[in-house]
């Protein structure tokens, strides 16, 4: 009988805060069994690593399953994408109100509506971060925490009584919910320290933050000027003073209940020097930073060149001396994690009307080699650095810690194979979304999964997905 259900060989594994080093990995019943030296009669199935980097399977911690589609729709063609890049996890943003299921209610039973519609469906394992929208909502964490297996929890600073798209749509009317104000974000601070201090494990509380009255001021300010319909318009309507000021708001309340947080997709220079100064004021709290590939890499610059608005997100795409900034607190470690925020948006659904124009777009697909190619190829990352940021730091902070994001033995067998060299250009095709476009496209990135492997299961090689869905839901 043979030890081993499937052993990878002659790979570099990438171990997040050790190092690399030039050894064998065993997998036996789902997990990593054993590191070392093997003979290829030692497993039921062997695959040659040789000249490869073998990463632990990303976990894209910031993902949006069903916002604009179905759930079972977007579960299937986006989790395809997420193994195109090396994702084994995603960890998706889910809230009542307009957009998702378009409902209100309690998550008690809205959550395992959300579970069934994505059972059976996805490629990559999968978890939810909520977000309360009501009080009653609020006081449901305990039982979510305890009972649904979710650590997570989140609040969109922009959304507290604001017109969301310039258009004649309130807050209330969209956001289905009570008083979406400061008060209601302070109580869900409570709830979510509360939960933090009782269960021995991270519970934390994620914040998206720009300041909204600021927002409405700077919307008048740019549709007076003139109503240009690009990309860098919409910057200046949601300027970095913006994200500025709903850190500090956002701070100082973690402070006030003790609560852990995480700053979602800073998008700026401004937005991440915000942060590290409340960090600094604020020793005793808990928080963590995010930044996505497309503020890493975008700029509205370019996408304005090109045409279109498929780049309209929130935040907004910025400038190059943002990316520039953002790229700087990678490396001198400021930032704790790099997520896709991906969400499947429709070029029809952008249209060519900026403030009507869906927000959002896909990325999960180029997360390794992003980081790769412009990380590690052309700042100096380390492979383990690069392991730390799509990997295990994410999975420490949303409390899978014990078995995702990482390949030491024990751990979920989940992996991705690199070939570091491989360079390819970025089109809409190779994504394997069910997204019709792409704001990379055209981009030269190198290195690229070339095989991605779920709990032992090769799910992905060679730009084909092979056998069925095996994805499972994570109670964090």
């Amino acid at each position: 009988m043979s030890r081993y259900d499937l052993l990878v060989r002659g790979g570099t594994l990438v171990v997040p805060y050790q190092g690399t080093i030039r050894a064998d990995l065993g997998v036996k019943d789902g997990r990593v069994a054993a590191i070392g030296a093997f003979e290829p009669d030692e497993a039921v199935h062997v695959i040659d690593a040789t000249g490869k980097l073998v990463f632990p399977g990303a976990v894209d911690a910031h993902f949006h399953l069903g916002i604009y589609r179905p759930l079972a729709v977007d579960a299937a063609e986006e989790t395809r994408s997420s193994l195109v890049g090396g994702a084994t996890t995603v960890l998706s943003y889910f809230r009542t109100g307009q957009h998702y299921l378009n409902k209100t209610g309690p998550y008690e039973e809205i959550l395992p509506e959300v579970q069934a519609a994505v059972a059976g469906h996805a490629w990559t394992d999968y978890g939810f971060h909520l977000a309360p929208m009501d009080t009653a909502q609020v006081r449901e964490v305990p039982s979510l925490v305890a009972g649904h297996g979710v650590s997570s929890f989140k609040y969109y600073m922009f959304y507290k009584g604001f017109n969301l798209s310039a258009d004649s749509r309130d807050s209330k009317a969209f956001t289905m919910s009570d008083e979406y104000d400061l008060g209601h974000l302070y109580q869900l601070m409570e709830a979510v320290a509360a939960a933090n201090a009782t269960t021995g494990r991270r519970v934390s509380l994620s914040l998206h933050c720009e300041q909204a009255e600021l927002m409405r001021l700077f919307i008048d300010r740019v549709r007076a000027a003139g109503d240009p319909q690009t990309l860098k318009a919409y910057a200046d309507a949601r300027p970095p003073l913006t994200e500025r000021v709903a850190i500090g708001e956002a701070t100082t309340l973690a402070r006030a209940t003790d609560c852990a947080i995480n700053l979602l997709h800073l998008s700026s220079g401004e937005a991440l020097a915000a942060a590290r100064e409340a960090r600094i004021a604020m020793p005793g709290v808990d928080m963590r930073f995010e930044v996505t590939l497309h503020h890493l890499c975008l700029t509205h610059e370019e996408l304005d060149a090109r045409g279109g608005l498929g780049g309209k997100v929130n935040p907004p795409i910025r400038s190059r001396d943002d990316t520039e900034a953002l790229w700087a607190g990678v490396l001198d470690g400021t930032v704790g994690w790099v997520a896709s925020d991906h969400a499947c948006c429709l070029e029809h659904e952008k249209g060519d009307e900026l403030w009507p124009a869906l927000p959002g777009f896909g990325g999960t697909a180029l997360l390794y080699p992003i980081l790769i190619s412009e990380g590690m190829h052309q700042r100096g990352l380390s492979p383990a650095r690069v392991a730390e940021l799509v990997s295990a730091n994410p999975a420490r902070a949303y409390g899978l810690g014990d078995r995702k994001g990482n390949l030491l033995v024990g751990y979920d067998a989940d992996l991705t194979i690199i070939d570091p060299d491989l360079e390819q250009e970025v089109t809409t095709d190779l994504l394997l979304s069910g997204q019709d476009h792409c704001p990379f496209e055209g981009r030269k990135v190198r290195g690229w999964p070339v095989a991605t492997i779920l709990r032992g299961h090769l799910a992905y090689e060679n730009g084909t997905v092979l056998g069925t869905p095996q994805g499972a839901f994570l109670s964090r």
